[in-house]
């Protein structure tokens, strides 16, 4: 059965505006549409780098006790947790750059 849900632990975690602290979360697997829609939003257009703040929005499903996890919270996050979202995203959709073992595939030919 395929793994679409990941829990998390942030670093830091996100500090809300009542004084609580959210680490523990969940972000579920990307679909095409989470990285599609954000390239419509004006604060993409204008700052192509507020993607990121978007597709994380969408794709973590809970973070600590919150209703919600929207851009805004992510653009409270402390930047050591952001980097960290932004790994962990790329590692469980597949993306980041794996090694390949050019020696076995080499002498296969």
């Amino acid at each position: 059965m395929l793994q679409t849900e990941f829990e998390l632990t942030l670093p830091k975690g996100y500090l809300d505006a009542d004084g609580n602290l959210h680490r523990i979360g969940v972000m579920r697997l990307a679909k095409a549409m989470d990285e599609i829609v954000p390239m419509r939003d004006p604060r993409v257009k204008s700052n192509p780098a507020y993607a990121t703040v978007i597709i994380l929005s969408r794709v973590i499903t809970r973070l600590g006790a919150l209703e919600e996890v929207n851009p805004a919270v992510i653009e409270g996050l402390f930047a050591c947790d952001l980097n960290y979202l932004y790994q962990f995203y790329r590692q469980i959709n597949e993306l980041q750059d794996q090694a390949v073992d050019t020696t076995s595939v080499s002498q296969q030919m």
